[in-house]
C-alpha cells in the first residue's frame, strides 16, 4: 500500500471513529479510493470520495480535524483537503449508489490503533465501475471492473450480475466482466 494512501485511510479511520462516537455511521469509502484499496494500489487515486448520510455533521468532523474547503477559481468547491495529506475527501452522497446498494456488504476495515472505517462491497464496486463505463464518462472503468473481478475468488455472481444490470440500466450484465 502506498505511503500516502496508508496515512490517509487512517485520517478516515480517526473519522470515522469521531462519526460513531457523535451517535453517527462511519462514512463509506467508494469510487477510486476503494478500486486503490481492493487492487491492492495496482489502481492509484488521489482522493477519497465518501457516502455520508450525515453530511453535515461530517462536515463538522472534517473542519475539527484540520480540513478545509479550496476556494478560488478553479476549485473544486465539495471536495475538503488537508494541508498534510496529499489526498483531498469529497462527499459525493447521502445513500450508497441511491439506495440500490445491499449494505450488509459493506467491508469494515480495521485500520489499527486509528480505528476502523466502512468500503463499498467489491460487487457493488464493480457494478459502480460498470455503471461509470456504461454512461460514457469513464471508458477506463471496463478495465478496472474486469480486473477486481479477477483479484477476488469469491463473488456473489448473481448479486454482483444484477447489480451491474441496475447500474447500467440494462445494458450490460455479468458477460460484459469476461474479456
Amino acid at each position: 500500500m502506498r505511503a500516502e494512501f496508508a496515512q490517509a485511510l487512517a485520517v478516515l479511520a480517526r473519522i470515522s471513529e469521531e462519526m460513531v462516537r457523535r451517535g453517527h455511521p462511519r462514512p463509506i469509502l467508494v469510487g477510486g479510493g476503494a478500486l486503490e484499496l481492493y487492487s491492492a494500489s495496482a489502481y492509484v487515486t488521489g482522493d477519497f470520495d465518501l457516502v455520508a448520510d450525515r453530511q453535515d455533521v461530517l462536515e463538522e468532523v472534517f473542519r475539527q480535524f484540520g480540513f478545509v474547503r479550496p476556494s478560488g477559481a478553479g476549485q473544486l468547491l465539495r471536495g475538503w483537503i488537508h494541508p498534510e495529506l496529499s489526498f483531498g475527501f469529497e462527499i459525493v452522497g447521502d445513500r450508497l449508489l441511491d439506495g440500490f446498494a445491499d449494505m450488509d456488504r459493506l467491508f469494515l476495515l480495521d485500520v489499527g490503533a486509528d480505528g476502523a472505517t466502512r468500503i463499498i462491497g467489491i460487487e457493488d464496486l464493480i457494478a459502480d465501475r460498470m455503471g461509470q463505463y456504461a454512461s460514457g464518462a469513464a471508458r477506463e472503468c471496463l478495465d478496472q471492473a474486469r480486473q477486481l473481478r479477477k483479484l477476488v475468488h469469491e463473488l456473489d455472481e448473481d448479486y454482483m450480475g444484477r447489480r451491474i444490470s441496475e447500474e447500467t440500466m440494462g445494458a450490460y450484465g455479468l458477460d460484459a466482466l469476461d474479456d
